[in-house]
């Protein structure tokens, strides 16, 4: 590619991210974040019981529903706040969109940077949050269990940029 196909490819990539970002979802709209600091993307135990899914715990990144009438931004900027007390983020690229886990759900993801720490705020939902090394993340099968549509868009995204 010359630097000007470059140039137009980022300007283009850009408008579609503020469109998506400026979408106003409802509740079956759940955005999330693959937020990466250091070669490292922050993952969290999730505890689901019976009554909300099922009786599992998995793995998965910051994000959730949307509520009434906000924007896809404004709902992953409060999800990752609220999950994760990161409020100092970039949302530097859409990556795409997967089914969630309930039927209807629609799960637009973003790749985020930030240079701030997790930290555990929702012990109610997540046992533990940590940064795991994209390796890890690319190699193991355990934190494909959540989402596995997710978990191969997120890794062919992030093979391609590594």
């Amino acid at each position: 590619m010359s630097s000007k196909q470059i140039i137009a490819y980022n300007i283009i990539s850009m408008k579609n991210l503020q469109k998506k970002l400026s979408v106003k979802g409802d509740d079956s709209i759940c955005p999330a974040s693959v937020i990466v600091r250091d070669g490292s993307i922050l993952l969290g135990l999730r505890n689901y019981t019976s009554d909300k899914w099922k009786n599992i715990s998995v793995w998965t990144t910051p994000g959730g529903r949307c509520n009434g009438n906000e924007t896809i931004e404004t709902a992953l900027r409060r999800e990752v706040q609220e999950e994760v007390g990161i409020s100092d983020f970039e949302i530097a690229a859409f990556i795409g969109e997967v089914p969630g886990a309930k039927e209807g759900d629609v799960v637009p993801v973003f790749y985020c940077t930030t240079r701030q720490d997790a930290r555990l705020m929702e012990p109610e939902k997540f046992s533990e949050w940590r940064w795991v090394p994209l390796q890890d993340y690319l190699s193991s099968k355990v934190y494909g269990q959540m989402n596995p549509a997710a978990h191969k868009l997120i890794s062919e995204y992030l093979e391609c940029i590594q």
